[in-house]
């Protein structure tokens, strides 16, 4: 099949190229003559308009800020810098600078001054990971009323000014462990949701993940089991695990909300004598390593490389090439087990 050209179009309707620009385009003034003229020309051969060279001559560099915690605090993001780098590499070719910027994933303070920061550099848009809820919702207004594109991903904020949201469902996430927990716990054992994070009031993902986890179970009819929030200081973990255990006996199941599965174990290998059952995130190397020995039930995975890489590839597409973003991308929520593993890696 021929390939079109706007001079050829322009040939045919009888008109410059520039109207032919305008009418594909849909700027600038065009008579109503010139419009059906060059419209009628458009459908009869069906033409496609080539975004890629659209891009190119559009000589507009755009710039997009990815804001996520330091994965050299918590490695948790160092797949997420990966879906970066993959990005980077698929439009290195076109006019897209991408920067990535880390805040500590402790510090509120630390997360307001890298957005301050980016706020300066007016970029087009911000792929943003919100782990702290009223300084996200704070940063995304600000960003706003720049002009500035906002999506999110991996923890998802309530808020009309984000465009998009890439992640799973962290409540659902916290249903599927509870029915997990269910399965290998007999009743009238306590069940307890551990937090390892120096502010709960602040993250958002772990608040989620506990609401779907207690709402399955209160749910439930005819069974006992009493579920206890803990939370794990980061600064001195041993030993608020150690308190806990000295004053708890009826602990049988843990689950962690975070990727520190591996950390809950290592004490509780030293100071219990149980067959405690642990349920957590991620599938980082010690979580990994823990799971083939059964020391851990399941791990919930959250495909954090895919959760960068889809989120920037939405930005860059709706630059480029006009498409539009959809308003939220929820990913499977894998469950593995020791039986799984390998599939996974």
């Amino acid at each position: 099949m021929k390939k079109y050209t706007i001079k050829d179009i322009a040939e045919q309707a009888g008109v410059s190229k520039g109207t032919v620009d305008r009418v594909i385009h849909k700027r600038g003034k065009v008579s109503q003559k010139a419009l059906e003229k060059v419209t009628r020309i458009l459908e009869e051969i069906d033409y496609k308009p080539n975004p890629i060279a659209q891009s190119l001559k559009n000589n507009k560099v755009y710039q997009i800020c990815v804001v996520l915690p330091d994965p050299k605090e918590d490695n948790f993001w160092i797949p997420c810098v990966d879906g970066v780098d993959q990005a980077i590499e698929e439009f290195k070719s076109f006019l897209v600078d991408i920067k990535l910027f880390f805040y500590g994933p402790s510090s509120t303070k630390s997360f307001k001054e890298v957005n301050e920061q980016i706020l300066k550099l007016a970029p087009d848009a911000v792929l943003l990971s919100p782990l702290f809820q009223k300084e996200s919702i704070n940063a995304v207004k600000n960003y706003r009323s720049a002009g500035i594109v906002v999506s999110t991903f991996n923890s998802q904020i309530d808020l009309e000014q984000t465009v998009s949201f890439v992640g799973q469902d962290l409540y659902q996430s916290g249903r599927v462990a509870a029915k997990l927990m269910h399965t290998i716990v007999p009743d009238h054992h306590d069940i307890v949701i551990c937090h390892f994070s120096e502010s709960l009031n602040n993250a958002i993902h772990m608040q989620q993940k506990e609401k779907g986890f207690r709402d399955y179970f209160n749910g439930l009819k005819g069974t006992e089991h009493n579920i206890v929030t803990l939370s794990v200081d980061q600064m001195n973990p041993d030993r608020t695990l150690i308190n806990f255990l000295e004053s708890n006996n009826k602990a049988l199941g843990f689950f962690v909300t975070t990727s520190k599965s591996y950390n809950l174990v290592e004490i509780l290998q030293d100071h219990s004598h149980k067959d405690i059952k642990v349920i957590g995130y991620d599938l980082l190397d010690k979580n990994n390593d823990l799971l083939k020995k059964n020391k851990i039930s399941f791990l919930i995975h959250q495909s954090p490389k895919t959760q960068t890489y889809l989120g920037l590839t939405y930005l860059i597409e709706h630059f480029l090439f006009n498409k539009e973003i959809p308003h939220t991308k929820l990913l499977p929520i894998g469950i593995v087990n020791s039986e799984n593993l390998i599939t996974y890696l």
